[in-house]
């Protein structure tokens, strides 16, 4: 690693031997995991191995063919070399369009992906197995990374930013886009940003975990709309998707947490002093309601879904996301000067 200048992230609070130990099992029990759901994954192409110091992007999806080809071109402009890529059964197309991308390395499953942890047996294998020493960029299929002049400086002047400050880990607030007007309406836009215009500033609920040391971020349209009842239950927005990868690393929680517990500290939330981006959070594309009526049949996506279907039938309800206080999405920097990611000097 590049010697530098290290800001110490602010310390995780202690724990007990006890729960030191039962991390220590539960890390081992997820690559324990993740090296049995190798089997249920098919190689479709395999590309020759990656060079040293390319940037890798792991992703898990199904049935995003409308989403991909921006998807895979921002990141391709963002720097990542490779994809690695699990297509679990799509039916739409998906996987013949990954099959002809000539920087994709493509597996398909039809296994639960409930059961493989909602994707994260089956991407935790694949980063162990290809991951080690690279960048890894994890991130589903309706997210968009974007960090401070991430237009001119690009993911691997950031990386070597990052490897200069010794920094293993850089975290990411999911930020729900949507569109003004009743879900479902409005035309598709080869690039989502066209539909998808506005963005809730705040509030944000920030919380540090025990024992594990992961944030525990809530708020923005899905917790003011679907869950203002019970905000508990509201989805879960920080995660740490761009890591150095080294064997013996494994996401816990989708990327929302991370053992060893010590890369959970390189990420402090909206408003925190670390360096930080925004994932663009795509989901309210005017499919949304066809496919929330899918999803729901499929009971795929929550560790208990029938707990769940008042949110899909909220969804089926066809709302307006907007409200007096939305704002119109423009840059990462408007992101910075209301807090929602953190910018930093690439002098460091």
């Amino acid at each position: 690693m590049v010697r530098g200048v290290r800001s110490e992230p602010d310390a995780l609070p202690p724990i007990s031997p006890l729960a030191a130990y039962r991390l220590r099992w539960k890390r081992r029990r997820a690559l324990w995991r993740a090296l049995r759901a190798r089997h249920a994954l098919t190689a479709v192409t395999r590309h020759p191995a990656t060079a040293s110091g390319a940037i890798l992007g792991g992703v898990c999806l199904r049935n995003e063919r409308i989403r991909l080809p921006h998807f895979l071109a921002h990141h391709r402009a963002l720097g990542v070399d490779r994809f690695l890529i699990v297509d679990n059964a799509s039916d739409d197309g998906t996987t013949a369009y990954l099959r002809d991308q000539p920087d994709v390395s493509l597996w398909t499953t039809g296994a639960s992906y409930r059961a493989a942890r909602f994707g994260m047996d089956w991407l935790n294998w694949l980063l162990t197995r290809y991951g080690h020493g690279h960048w890894c960029l994890t991130v589903d299929a309706d997210e968009l990374l974007v960090y401070p002049d991430y237009e001119t400086r690009r993911l691997p002047a950031l990386t070597a930013w990052l490897d200069r400050t010794r920094r293993p880990a850089f975290g990411a607030l999911m930020l729900d886009l949507y569109p003004r007007g009743r879900l479902g309406d409005g035309a598709r836009h080869d690039d989502p940003l066209q539909t998808l215009r506005w963005f809730d500033a705040g509030p944000y609920s920030v919380k540090r975990q025990s024992p594990a040391g992961n944030l525990w971020v809530q708020g923005g349209p899905r917790a003011r709309v679907f869950f203002a009842d019970d905000p508990r239950r509201a989805p879960t927005l920080n995660k740490l998707p761009l890591v150095r990868w080294r064997r013996g690393m494994a996401y816990v929680n989708s990327t929302h947490a991370m053992l060893p517990r010590k890369l959970n500290a390189w990420y402090d939330g909206p408003g925190g002093a670390q360096p930080s981006g925004v994932l663009l959070h795509t989901k309210f594309l005017p499919d949304i309601v066809a496919r929330s009526a899918q999803e729901r049949g499929r009971a795929q996506h929550f560790h208990t879904p029938a707990a769940f279907g008042d949110y899909y039938d909220r969804i089926a309800q066809r709302p307006d996301l907007w409200s007096e206080g939305s704002c119109r999405y423009d840059e990462p920097e408007q992101l910075a000067e209301l807090g929602l990611l953190h910018g930093w000097s690439w002098k460091g």
